[in-house]
C-alpha cells in the first residue's frame, strides 16, 4: 500500500462517511413515506406492485447500481485521496470536498464527471416527480427506493470495511 498522510486518511474517512451520511439521511426521510404505504389499506394490485417494485429496486438500484458500481468506486476514490498519485501530495480541496470527490462530481475523467452529474440530475428529477404521486403510490415507490438505498448503504460500509482490512475494491476510481 502507498504511503498515506494523516490528512489523506482523514479525507478518505470523510469521503466515505459523508456519502454514507447522505444515504442514511435519504433513507430516514423516505422511510416515513414508505411506512405510510404499509399502514394504508392496500389493494391486492397495490401489494403486488409494492412487492415487485421493492424486489426490482433492490436488484437494479441496490445490487447493480450501488454494490457493483457506486459503492466500490466511492471507496476507491476515497483511497486516492489517502494515497494520491506518485509525486502529488494530498490536496486540501479534495479533503474538504471528499464526499463530492468520492461521488465523481469532480476530479474524475470527463466522461466520469459527466455521467455523475447526469445521474444526479436524473435523481433530482425522479424525486420531483415522485413527490407529486398520490398516496399510497408515493409510499410504494419510496419503499422500493428505501430498499435500494438500504442495500447501497450496506454495500458502501462493506467495501469500506474491506478497504480498512487491506482488501480495497478492484475498480477504476476514475470512472473511465
Amino acid at each position: 500500500m502507498k504511503e498515506t498522510s494523516v490528512l489523506g486518511r482523514l479525507g478518505a474517512f470523510w469521503g466515505v462517511a459523508g456519502v454514507a451520511l447522505l444515504l442514511a439521511d435519504a433513507l430516514v426521510r423516505l422511510f416515513v413515506h414508505a411506512r405510510d404505504a404499509f399502514e394504508s389499506d392496500l389493494s391486492p394490485l397495490q401489494w403486488a406492485a409494492l412487492a415487485v417494485w421493492v424486489a426490482l429496486m433492490t436488484y437494479v438500484e441496490g445490487w447493480r447500481g450501488f454494490h457493483l458500481r457506486f459503492s466500490p468506486r466511492v471507496v476507491a476514490r476515497a483511497l486516492t485521496i489517502a494515497s494520491p498519485a506518485q509525486g502529488r501530495g494530498v490536496r486540501l480541496v479534495d479533503v474538504v470536498l471528499a464526499p463530492v470527490f468520492c461521488m465523481s462530481l469532480y476530479g474524475a475523467s470527463r466522461r466520469g464527471v459527466r455521467a455523475a452529474w447526469i445521474l444526479l440530475a436524473f435523481i433530482v428529477a425522479f424525486i420531483l416527480i415522485v413527490r407529486t404521486l398520490p398516496a399510497p403510490w408515493r409510499g410504494i415507490v419510496d419503499a422500493g427506493v428505501v430498499a435500494g438505498i438500504g442495500t447501497g448503504l450496506c454495500s458502501l460500509l462493506y467495501y469500506a470495511t474491506r478497504a480498512v482490512l487491506g482488501r480495497p475494491p478492484v475498480i477504476d476510481p476514475d470512472c473511465g
